[in-house]
């Protein structure tokens, strides 16, 4: 491992590639929510990070921020070439279960998930 800050929450390059200190969060796992412009408070909350840990999470991407978003476009490439993979590999499976009716006590649950999954498909 490798530290990258000399903050004393620090961000340090491990096998997973950069991550917060002491923890398993990427930069990456902040980089989706930065994207998406979720605030700093709800990022740090979802991911129970304190405060000097988002703090140099989001300096750090910021004070690099062209190396951190080409890292980052590499591993949402990587993301999307291994989720295409497994579907394709798992297809018959995923197919299979889809198909099998819905257990007893469970048909309003998957009715729900059904609509939920409609609405998300047809929004822009």
């Amino acid at each position: 491992m490798t530290t990258i800050s000399d903050e004393q929450t620090a961000i340090i390059r491990t096998e997973r590639g950069l991550s917060i200190a002491g923890t398993r969060i990427t930069i990456y796992d902040i980089m989706d929510y930065v994207t998406a412009q979720y605030p700093p408070k709800f990022i740090r909350g979802l991911f129970d990070l304190t405060e000097e840990q988002i703090n140099a999470a989001l300096a750090y991407i910021e004070a690099n921020r062209s190396d951190v978003e080409a890292e980052y476009q590499i591993v949402l490439k990587e993301a999307e070439e291994l989720r295409l993979y497994y579907e394709e590999k798992n297809r018959d499976l995923i197919a299979r279960i889809a198909a099998q009716p819905p257990r007893p006590g469970e048909e309003a649950i998957r009715a729900k998930l059904q609509a939920a999954k409609a609405k998300f498909k047809s929004q822009p």
